[in-house]
């Protein structure tokens, strides 16, 4: 890569990334120079993303961590911290789906999409945080969604819980922003991960091609995204060439929250 965007010398952790966005944005900041925590829900899956980082010739290191629990975030940060010296860059990726209007969505299903998606990304930004403010500075990038700036049908549970990530980004933004951290999120469409084509099989077995061109379509742009496109946004946002971004909610959705109706 060229010396734009570069991120040598810079420790990131990245939750989540034992597959699709998670892990393509773990890739993408280790072969930008970045050293890489790549953590997961198993340690089997955030090894696999830690075979691709390092046949790609990118440095760094596995473990199995769930963010819903905010002592296991707590320790991990800490012993990465007291390894590498500092925290340079934190993508909270981990979540999880749902599906369902609120009548369809019980107290329990609407307590586990919470755990993982607000308090899991509150126990990541409760860690680093002031531990980036104490150094002199750093970047967030938290994953929320579409379903953060615009209705979505039958995502109650899920847009709930992202709807809070976006006010979580605003609020770490301001709250520390005079210490050099700065706090952005993305907001993805339907981007193509295994859990589409998972999904896709468990509820439409007999015509997932028909279903995932009609989700496709859901974007104007007529498709969906890529993994490597939220990681290349996300590359940039957690760069030195966007230090003067915070913040901000960035879409990238094929165009669906500026052309509604299309």
């Amino acid at each position: 890569m060229s010396t734009f965007f570069d991120l040598s010398g810079k420790t990131a952790i990245v939750t989540g990334s034992g597959s699709g966005i998670g892990q393509a944005i773990a890739l993408r900041f280790a072969q930008a120079g970045a050293h890489v925590a790549i953590w997961d829900l198993t340690l089997e899956s955030a090894r696999k993303t830690l075979q691709l980082v390092q046949e790609a010739g990118g440095s760094g290191e596995a473990a199995a961590v769930n963010v819903a629990n905010a002592e296991a975030v707590e320790s991990s940060v800490a012993a990465l911290q007291e390894a590498r010296s500092r925290i340079d860059i934190l993508v909270n990726n981990a979540g999880v789906a749902s599906v369902g209007n609120v009548e369809q969505t019980s107290p329990e299903e609407l307590e586990r999409v919470f755990q993982v998606n607000i308090a899991g990304v509150a126990n990541g930004l409760r860690a680093v945080a002031p531990r980036m403010a104490k150094q002199g500075g750093g970047a967030i990038l938290n994953l929320a969604s579409i379903a953060s700036l615009i209705g979505v049908a039958d995502r109650f549970a899920y847009s709930t819980s992202k709807g809070a990530v976006l006010t979580m980004t605003y609020s770490v933004a301001i709250d520390y922003a005079k210490q050099g951290v700065r706090c952005n999120c993305v907001c993805p469409a339907r981007i193509h991960t295994p859990f589409v084509d998972g999904y896709l099989e468990q509820n439409y077995p007999d015509n997932k091609e028909e279903m995932f061109q009609k989700l496709s379509e859901y974007q104007p742009i007529g498709r969906m995204g890529e993994p490597e496109e939220v990681a290349a946004l996300a590359h940039f946002l957690c760069s030195d060439e966007s230090s003067f971004i915070t913040g901000a909610a960035y879409p990238i959705d094929g165009g669906v929250c500026s052309m509604p109706g299309f």
